[in-house]
C-alpha cells in the first residue's frame, strides 16, 4: 500500500507578509505531476503549505503503456486498437485523482483543454486541444486559478524543452511564464479575481548528474541500466541549477503516483522502478530546479539554494 502525504504541520507556515505560504505547480497531462516533483510537493504539503496541481489537459491521446493491462482477465484484453484508446482516455481523471491524493496535493485543477498529442500529429489540429487555444484565454484561465490559490511559488516547465519537444509541454511553459506576469497586474483579466503577485517561478529539470548517478546506482543494484548512450552523452542543463531539494524519505511519492497510474506505467518498468525507494534516497536523493525569476532577490549562482521559499517564508527566531 501506498504510503500518503498528509499533512503534519501543528501550525500553518507562513510568509513574510503573514500569508498561508502555498506553491502551485503546472503540468500539462495526467502523470506529469508524477515523474516532475512528486517528492518535493509531497515534502512541503507534509509541512503544511498549501499546494495546487494545475493540469492543463485531460490526457487523450495517451497510449496504453503497460502491457500487463491488455492480459486475460484484465481490462484490455482482446480490445481493438481505437476502443484501447477510449478506454485509456476515460480511466485517466480517476488515475489523476488518485495520483494526487498520494501526494497530497490540496487541489487539483484543470484547466479544461483537451491533450494535442506528439509533435506534427492530427491531434494537433484538433480545435479543443491546448496546442491551437488561443493564449491569452489560456493565461487568463491560469491567471484565475493563480489569483485564488495565492501562491508565491510556482513550479513550471523549462524554456529549453529540445529533448522532448511536447507541444503541450511548450504551451505549459508559454502560459506559466505569462501568468505569472499577468497574473498581479490588474489591468489584464479585472474580471478573474483580485490581482496577486507569485514572488518566486521554477523550471523543473532532470539534471545529468541524476542520471549518470541513477545509472551507475542501478548498474550496481541490478547489473543494468535502461540508460542508453545516447541519454549518457546528451548535454545537460545542470550549470543553470539553482535549487536542490533534498527528498530523503519521501521517494514513495514518486513511485506511488507513478502506480496510480496505471495505463501509462509499466510497473516492471526498471526506468521507472530499477531502484527501490530507499536504493534511490542512497543514490540521489535530490530534485533539481532552476529559479527563473525571482521578486524576492537575485537569482543565486550555482546550486546552493535548499528551499523553494528561501526569501518568501516568514523569519523564525
Amino acid at each position: 500500500m501506498s504510503e500518503r502525504s498528509t499533512n503534519t504541520a501543528t501550525t500553518v507556515p507562513l510568509s513574510t507578509s503573514g500569508d498561508p505560504l502555498s506553491i502551485l505547480t503546472v503540468h500539462a497531462h495526467p502523470d506529469d505531476e508524477a515523474s516532475k516533483g512528486a517528492p518535493t510537493l509531497a515534502k512541503y504539503h507534509r509541512e503544511g503549505v498549501r499546494t495546487t496541481l494545475v493540469c492543463c489537459t485531460g490526457g487523450e491521446e495517451g497510449d496504453l503503456q503497460n502491457p500487463s493491462l491488455r492480459e486475460e482477465g484484465q481490462p484490455f484484453h482482446g480490445l481493438a486498437p481505437e476502443q484501447e484508446k477510449e478506454l485509456v482516455a476515460s480511466m485517466r481523471a480517476a488515475e489523476l485523482a488518485a495520483s494526487a491524493e498520494v501526494i497530497g496535493f490540496d487541489e487539483v485543477v484543470m484547466l479544461g483543454y483537451r491533450d494535442s498529442g506528439m509533435a506534427d500529429t492530427d491531434p494537433n489540429n484538433h480545435p479543443e486541444c491546448f496546442h491551437q487555444a488561443d493564449i491569452d484565454e489560456a493565461v487568463g484561465r491560469l491567471v484565475k486559478v493563480i489569483r485564488a490559490a495565492k501562491p508565491q511559488v510556482i513550479i513550471t516547465y523549462g524554456d529549453d524543452q529540445k529533448g522532448y519537444p511536447h507541444p503541450d509541454h511548450l504551451r505549459v511553459h508559454d502560459i506559466s511564464v505569462l501568468a505569472f506576469d499577468r497574473a498581479g497586474d490588474a489591468d489584464w483579466y479585472p474580471d478573474l479575481g483580485e490581482p496577486f503577485e507569485p514572488s518566486k517561478l521554477y523550471y523543473s529539470v532532470w539534471s545529468k548528474a541524476r542520471i549518470l548517478a541513477v545509472h551507475t546506482g542501478m548498474l550496481e543494484h541490478t547489473g543494468e541500466s535502461p540508460f542508453s548512450d545516447e541519454w549518457l552523452e546528451r548535454e545537460g542543463q545542470d550549470h543553470r541549477i539553482t535549487t536542490k531539494i533534498d527528498c530523503t524519505g519521501f521517494q514513495w511519492a514518486r513511485s506511488g503516483a507513478l502506480r496510480a497510474h496505471a495505463t501509462q506505467v509499466d510497473p516492471n518498468a526498471g526506468w521507472w522502478f530499477g531502484l527501490t525507494d530507499e536504493q534511490l534516497d542512497q543514490t540521489y536523493p535530490w530534485e533539481d530546479w532552476i529559479l527563473a525569476r525571482s521578486r524576492v532577490g537575485p537569482i543565486p549562482e550555482g546550486d546552493g539554494e535548499r528551499d523553494l521559499l528561501d526569501g518568501v517564508r516568514e523569519s523564525v527566531s
